[in-house]
């Protein structure tokens, strides 16, 4: 569908007036992201917003993917509404923690819904579960983290985390000995897909002999099968370990045997402060009020979002033994990024050697959201 120019641009205003997009100041043009995210939303633009709600008379429900106490994901989601109830002190909230995938989360999901609540958030994976609720409750709106399915009362969000992750990259490129580098994954999937994908473009960017060996042990939170993995790919000479984890398994492994390692969601070098690096650190805080804020207001509407690096995901500081010149050069990569400069530029092989990305052709940030293939030097996923 082509969207008139002038629409997409009242829907990327919209996103802006919700806080569902970072604004680099009231003049500034919509970014390339922001224009696909609002052609995205376009076919939902016409959908009356729903009616303004008393802060009194509100409750926000959230659907977790784990415990909150799990060190990781589903914690800095909890820290997110930690603050939306010190912003909102009347604002009620309930929240639930290890939502099964069953039949179970449309239970919960029904639940939320009969006790009145106007915004219900959850992680991700709940996608046939929450559409089929949301489809009877067209007075509440649900948003999905790493989801897909948007409804005029249905939308979702999530953390390009591909730019962070290139970062460290490059740093693990200049801190490799041999240019091995494990990857401890979840599930094959597109957040596995990208974080793998982009480290090694990293590293290659600075080594381009490095390599990436992916494991995957079918679970977010598994930490003996996190040191397993990890384990396996110090065996087979990986001295630098990344992954997708919500807890610091493979971190113990490397502290104990002297290999380096870059963790997900927080800081947590206090569990392998030789071998730390960085990590991908997420913060949902300003989103969550922004929808929070938007549902009371009357002006939330169905518009996705990726929360971009240094507005909702970033590294944290580097680790204690990362030396001064890895520092510098991987941090004048972020800077490039933070200008405006994507690193995933063509030409980009997969690792059967097709060309995927042709030369002088840059991935926009849907595609790196939906990342389903490995690139060139990548090993472990389909």
């Amino acid at each position: 569908m082509i969207v008139p120019r002038r629409q997409l641009l009242a829907i990327a205003g919209a996103a802006f007036s919700t806080g569902l997009a970072p604004r680099r100041g009231w003049a500034a043009a919509p970014t390339a992201t922001e224009r696909l995210l609002a052609a995205l939303a376009a076919p939902y633009a016409s959908v009356p917003p729903m009616p303004p709600v008393a802060e009194e008379d509100a409750l926000l429900a959230l659907g977790y993917v784990g415990p909150t106490s799990d060190g990781g994901w589903t914690e800095m989601h909890h820290v997110a509404l930690q603050a939306v109830r010190r912003a909102f002190p009347r604002l009620r909230t309930v929240y639930v923690e290890s939502m099964p995938y069953s039949a179970d989360a449309t239970r919960l999901l029904r639940e939320f819904v009969a006790e009145g609540a106007q915004l219900v958030l959850t992680g991700a994976d709940y996608g046939d579960f929450l559409t089929d609720v949301a489809a009877r409750a067209p007075e509440t709106a649900f948003m999905q983290c790493d989801g897909r399915p948007l409804r005029g009362n249905v939308s979702w969000y999530y953390i390009a985390h591909w730019y962070v992750s290139y970062v460290i990259g490059v740093a693990a490129g200049l801190l490799s000995r041999d240019g091995k580098l494990g990857f401890i994954a979840s599930f094959p999937l597109p957040s596995a897909y990208a974080g793998a994908n982009a480290t090694l473009l990293g590293a290659r960017s600075v080594n381009p002999d490095a390599t990436m060996q992916v494991i995957s042990i079918n679970a977010w939170f598994d930490p003996q099968a996190a040191i397993q993995a990890a384990n396996a790919l110090a065996d087979k000479g990986c001295d630098f370990l990344f992954g997708i984890m919500d807890e610091a398994g493979y971190l113990h492994v490397a502290q104990e045997r002297g290999l380096w390692a870059a963790m997900w969601n927080k800081d947590i070098r206090q569990f392998g402060p030789d071998a730390y690096v960085a990590s991908v650190v997420l913060d949902f805080t300003q989103f969550y009020l922004a929808q929070v804020r938007a549902r009371l207001a009357g002006t939330w509407r169905p518009v996705p979002q990726l929360l971009m690096m240094g507005h909702g995901v970033d590294r944290d500081p580097w680790g204690q033994r990362v030396p001064q010149a890895v520092r510098d050069r991987a941090d004048a990569v972020r800077a490039r990024i933070m200008g405006g400069w994507s690193p995933f530029n063509g030409p980009i092989h997969d690792q059967h050697g097709q060309l995927r990305v042709a030369e002088g052709v840059t991935m926009n940030d849907l595609e790196l959201y939906d990342w389903n293939w490995a690139v060139d030097g990548v090993s472990g996923l389909p």
